[in-house]
């Protein structure tokens, strides 16, 4: 029987680190990932000359995961962010301005490939979705990143656990946040979040802009932009002015979601974006108490759906309450084990294999 995720990261939370935080707690322990008998993660330091400081810490974590039962070989790597910014005052970067004008469609710097992740109306679970496929291609060993492009309704600094504001060394260029191993960046992070942000489409579009093209993703093998509900502004500039490998659209099996995920499909197909898949979400829900499945948003919609258009189901995934409170609570249900994890980690080995992410 192989060893399970939280065994490891129980064992790791042992190794204590001079100011008295563990590898864990300090969120450090990245990439984890299982194969039988076989494990291997990445230890991140906060700077390299932290990290040099660290390889004793790196030795010591992989004998003490050598020594659990079930594991036969261990491979740690020991890495880190560049240098820590050091601003002296908050960030003077300015979010949400006109657009810079542009030629055709660009590339992100150092990002492989961008997935939109979509739908035709809200309520369907598409930044649930997005947040979960992120953390669950993280756990697969991707170099994931996740911008919440969801301008006047931005959820994922909540879902994700994280609300500080990034840093912006020098006005120009905006520090993304991490969580959960992967990289996250959401206009959320920079406005207050009891305020409405009341703008008008081209400065949604300056923004979106600004948001993929002055933010330091780093090196990234997928990037996921959760969008907004709808066929709106945001969409139109993602597919006209960025290099996107493609789009997804989630729906609900119920009738009126997927009146409008044909809009948002056919959406897609209008600006020349691929349509890669659908996800069906809230597909069933099985009682806890009783153990009955029951489909109460209809069964089966999304697939026939798929099958019309000639795209692939990627995934059916059933409403589930787990899945809600770790959303709420800042932990995404992917980020534990479980059969709602479980069905995440499938999710993401199928666009894994696909060659999607």
């Amino acid at each position: 029987m192989s060893v399970k995720r939280d065994e490891i990261l129980s064992t790791l939370s042992r190794l204590t680190l001079p100011d008295g935080d563990d590898i864990v707690s300090r969120d450090m322990v990245r990439a984890l990932h299982i194969d039988g008998a076989d494990v291997r993660f990445v230890i991140e330091a906060s700077s390299p000359d932290e990290a040099a400081k660290m390889e004793g810490v790196r030795r010591a974590a992989e004998q003490l995961v050598s020594d659990m039962p079930g594991v036969d070989q261990v491979s740690v790597i020991l890495t880190a962010h560049g240098p820590a910014p050091k601003p002296s005052a908050p960030p003077t970067l300015k979010v949400g301005r006109h657009p810079t004008p542009q030629a055709g469609s660009a590339k992100v710097a150092g990002v492989d490939r961008i997935i939109a992740i979509g739908s035709g109306k809200g309520g369907v679970g598409k930044s649930t979705v997005s947040s979960n496929l992120a953390v669950a291609l993280a756990r697969e060993g991707r170099r994931v990143g996740l911008l919440d492009a969801d301008i006047y309704g931005p959820s994922q600094p909540r879902m994700m656990g994280v609300n500080k504001r990034p840093a912006s060394p020098d006005g120009k260029t905006i520090i993304p946040l991490t969580a959960h191993g992967v990289t996250v960046m959401s206009i959320g992070f920079m406005v207050d979040p009891d305020k409405a942000v009341v703008w008008r489409g081209p400065m949604l579009m300056g923004a979106l802009q600004q948001m993929l093209g002055q933010v330091q993703w780093g090196e990234l093998d997928v990037l996921i932009v959760d969008l907004p509900p709808g066929t709106g502004d945001v969409q139109l500039t993602l597919c006209q002015k960025t290099h996107l490998t493609g789009a997804v659209v989630v729906s609900t099996p119920q009738d009126v979601a997927l009146i409008d995920a044909r809009k948002a499909l056919d959406m897609f197909n209008s600006l020349k974006t691929p349509v890669l898949g659908l996800i069906e979400n809230m597909a069933s829900f099985h009682c806890p108490n009783c153990g009955h499945e029951s489909h109460i948003f209809g069964q089966g919609g999304v697939a026939a759906e798929a099958d019309r258009i000639g795209a692939p189901l990627l995934g059916a995934l059933p409403i589930d309450l787990d899945t809600r409170l770790a959303g709420d609570a800042g932990t995404p249900i992917a980020a534990g084990d479980g059969p709602m994890a479980e069905a995440y980690r499938n999710l993401a080995r199928r666009f894994i294999d696909g060659g999607m992410a």
